[in-house]
């Protein structure tokens, strides 16, 4: 079972801007060896994601490609992409909106412990 590291239910993104660090506070620097899957759904078209290990950039602006405002958000039904980090890496996470208009963003970050 995986530990989730960063979650946000309706996070609202203003337009044309980039959120803050939203791992920043909880699970910054993974304590194990993990597969880190980044599970997103936008309100609507023009969200991207920024997901950075260590520096450097596995997901540079790269779209949310589930919409909608209701229901739960899934693993199984939401996930972007997985990546195996090291332990003691340190994660970011941002959101960005590429529209004219505010957005918002339900997403989770979840680290599942390699064996």
């Amino acid at each position: 079972m995986g530990v989730v590291i960063a979650a946000g239910t309706a996070v609202s993104t203003a337009a044309n801007a980039k959120s803050a660090d939203q791992v920043s506070g909880t699970y910054q620097f993974l304590p194990f060896d993990a597969t880190v899957a980044v599970i997103a759904r936008g309100s609507a078209t023009g969200m991207n994601v920024l997901l950075f290990a260590d520096g450097q950039a596995l997901m540079n602006d790269s779209a949310i490609p589930y919409t909608g405002t209701a229901g739960a958000i899934s693993q199984m039904d939401h996930e972007i992409a997985s990546f195996p980090l090291s332990a003691g890496s340190r994660v970011e996470f941002y959101l960005r909106n590429t529209t004219g208009g505010a957005l918002t963003t339900d997403y989770m970050l979840v680290a599942e412990p390699l064996e």
